[in-house]
This record gives structure tokens, C-alpha cells and sequence, in this order.
């Protein structure tokens, strides 16, 4: 799984998390369909022993808390490890197989208390300085998931392994070192993990037959693909995609962030109030987007976690950002970063979840319910970025 180079970064490929943590209670067809996803979802042997989780009782509210890790990688190739045909990358103006970094661009952390009835997430900016683990030093936080990965390329070839099958266990390897690497960083233990590709993005938003945004100023960015209108409009495949991943023309990557949360909040709306598990056509579709398009930790089942938080609606998921006091940090090797206090970022994360409640994030059933936050708590950032309404601004838009 591969992260674009030249400027073409991608963000905002976790939708998998709306669909694994917000089924709300449905039909046998719905139960049917959803079952599908154990016979052909890709795993990954990336959860330590230590923090997996019993799998309770069917039907049961969740007993014990639990963190989701989501993360969006710029893939160059499918969850097999195969490469994307160029027609593909052609239309999500990816560039084509050579481009890429082995990057997570997208990290947020979704919280889910016991009784499973809210839920709080929480995104890491990818450039976030912080010390990796397994003892590399100090680097970009999105860094991680590649030296774990071409750190174990070598003693992989070495057991035989190539093709499809060594990006596979590579990718494993990123995966567990982006892993230890968020757990020191926040202090949270992850119970699940969850990643989304660059095209699988694409195709669950038009499975759910797209996905209402709204942006203040129109946008034209050739590099992400990225042209639309001031204003609200549905989005998805292609479009969906280029909406999240833009990096060029927006003032830091603390925009790109709220128009991920924003993405992601419609997006759980879109999920759980449209009917889509009642949906015959929409649902087949979701399955099938994210058979062909996410991986998940070996081990989770999905379906009897997801019959656990039957009690969640669209308004009981909360968005926030982790504190960063600088957005423009001088690097030894790996150029401007954030810097962000890791005592600082556990303290905010520690209130985060102690405060979580259906009851702090809206109405449960009316409207989106749903508040993406960008801003953080350490500094003020830079009035483009931080939200905050303008007179030329409309509500619930963002850049």
C-alpha cells in the first residue's frame, strides 16, 4: 500500500469505520448480506494479544471499551497486494504504480465506550513529529507504516517471498509499527485496526450513493482532481476522493482534516439514517465495496461487534483534533512538521474519552448530529484554518 509522491497526497480513506462501528439493528437480508464481509475480507495479523478483546455476547451492549484505529493509505496496489490497473489510477488522478511513499495520511482513533451507544474520534495530523517506535528517532508520524515496512522487505525476500504475497506481509509489518508508534504517542491501547485504499475510498462512497458536502469558496486543485462549486452537493467516487485528498490551495493540513471529519460525519448520516441496510441494491454494494477495499485486524468480528452498538445513531459520533503547538516545525531530515507535546496530546485525549456521551455531542435523531472539529486546544490556528465562521463563510461549511 503506497502513498503518492510529488504533492499528490491522499487523506480521508477510513469510511470502513461507518460501516464496522454504526449498524443500527436490521433486517435478516441486512444480517445476510453483512455476513458476506467473513468470507472474503482481507485480515491482518496486527493486534498484539495483549489488547484483543472477548468477543461478547450477540445482541448484547458492549461490555468493555474499546479504540478502532483508521487509517487511509495512498495504495498503489488492492488489498491482495496486486497493483491497481492505470485505468483506475487514470480516473482517481493518482498518477500511476511508480508514485507513492508507503504513507498513512489518514490516522484517526475512534473511541467507542462501554454500552457502544456514542463514539468519539479522534484524527492525528500525518506530519505530526513524534518519536517512532521500535527506536528509529524522531520523524513524521505518517513515516511509520513505511520503515515498518521496508524494514521487514528485506528478511521477507529472504523466506522466499515476492509478488503479491510479500506486499502483503510487508504492509503487515507497517501496519504493527504505525501501531506501537499511536499507542505510545496517545497512550491508548488499539483493540482494532482498520485501513482503507485509495480506490476502496472511491467505491464506498458511491456505494452509498454518494455523499452531501459543502465548501465556502468554489475549488479548482489539478493535482488532486478537485473542482466544485461554492456550496452544498453530493460527492462520491472520483469526486469523493478528490474532496478529501486535496492538499494544494488549502492553508495547512489542519483544513484537510476538517474536511475529512466533515466528509465522514455526512457520510455516517448517508449510513445510518438513509436506510442503507434496509436497502437491497445499496447495501450489496457497501459489502462489496469493502470486501474489495479494506483491511481489518485477524480476529475482529465484525458482526457480532457491530450487533453490540445497534443503540448508535448518526448524532452519537463526536470528531476533535489532537492539540499541536506549531504547525511549521524545522526538521533535521524530513523538512517543516508539527510539533505536538505528547504529554499535552494524552492529558486532551484522557478528557476526550472521559467526557464522551450522547448527551455531549447533540441530537441523537435530529439533523447530522454530528460536529467535525478542527481546531486545536494548544494554539490558535490560522483563521483559514481553525473553522471559525467568516462573513463570506456559510454554516456547516468548510474550505
Amino acid at each position: 500500500m503506497l502513498l503518492t509522491s510529488r504533492g499528490r497526497r491522499i487523506g480521508g480513506r477510513v469510511a470502513l469505520g461507518l460501516v464496522s462501528t454504526a449498524v443500527l439493528g436490521v433486517t435478516g437480508f441486512a444480517w445476510t448480506q453483512l455476513s458476506r464481509l467473513d468470507q472474503a475480507i482481507v485480515t491482518a495479523d496486527v493486534i498484539a494479544p495483549s489488547a484483543q478483546m472477548p468477543v461478547g455476547p450477540a445482541g448484547e451492549p458492549l461490555k468493555v471499551a474499546q479504540n478502532i484505529l483508521l487509517v487511509g493509505i495512498d495504495s498503489r496496489t488492492d488489498t491482495n497486494g496486486n497493483p491497481l490497473p492505470q485505468n483506475v489510477l487514470d480516473a482517481l488522478h493518482a498518477g500511476d504504480s511508480d508514485d507513492g511513499g508507503d504513507t498513512t495520511d489518514t490516522m484517526i482513533i475512534v473511541h467507542i465506550p462501554a454500552g457502544g451507544a456514542a463514539a468519539t474520534a479522534i484524527s492525528i495530523p500525518r506530519d505530526s513529529y513524534v518519536d517512532i517506535a521500535g527506536g528509529l528517532g524522531k520523524h513524521k508520524i505518517n513515516s511509520a507504516y513505511s520503515r515498518g515496512k521496508n524494514a521487514a522487505m528485506n528478511s521477507l525476500r529472504a523466506q522466499g517471498l515476492s509478488g503479491p504475497e510479500l506486499e502483503v506481509k510487508a504492509n503487515e509489518a507497517g501496519a504493527k509499527l504505525t501501531i506501537q508508534t499511536i499507542e505510545r504517542f496517545t497512550g491508548l491501547s488499539i483493540n482494532h485496526y482498520a485501513a482503507v485504499n485509495l480506490a476502496g475510498f472511491s467505491a464506498l462512497s458511491e456505494a452509498v450513493g454518494g455523499v452531501e458536502v459543502c465548501l465556502n469558496e468554489p475549488v479548482q486543485d489539478k493535482f488532486s482532481g478537485a473542482s466544485f462549486p461554492a456550496g452544498k452537493q453530493l460527492l462520491s467516487g472520483p469526486q469523493a476522493l478528490a474532496f478529501v485528498r486535496q492538499r494544494h490551495g488549502l492553508p495547512s493540513d489542519l483544513d484537510r482534516i476538517a474536511r475529512q471529519q466533515a466528509f465522514l460525519s455526512s457520510m455516517a448520516k448517508t449510513v445510518l439514517d438513509a436506510g442503507t441496510f434496509t436497502d437491497p441494491t445499496r447495501l450489496s454494494a457497501l459489502v462489496g465495496a469493502v470486501q474489495g477495499s479494506v483491511v481489518l485486524d485477524r480476529g475482529w468480528d465484525v458482526l457480532s461487534f457491530a450487533q453490540q452498538l445497534r443503540g448508535m445513531s448518526s448524532g452519537a459520533l463526536k470528531f476533535q483534533t489532537i492539540p499541536v503547538q506549531s504547525l511549521s516545525l524545522p526538521t533535521p531530515s524530513d523538512g517543516d512538521a508539527v510539533k505536538v507535546d505528547p504529554a499535552e496530546v494524552q492529558a486532551f485525549v484522557k478528557a476526550a474519552l472521559n467526557s464522551t456521551s450522547v448527551a455531549a455531542v447533540g441530537e441523537p435523531n435530529g439533523g447530522i448530529g454530528i460536529k467535525p472539529v478542527a481546531a486545536t486546544s494548544s494554539i490558535a490556528a490560522p483563521p483559514s484554518s481553525s473553522g471559525a465562521s467568516t462573513p463570506s463563510a456559510m454554516a456547516g461549511c468548510v474550505n
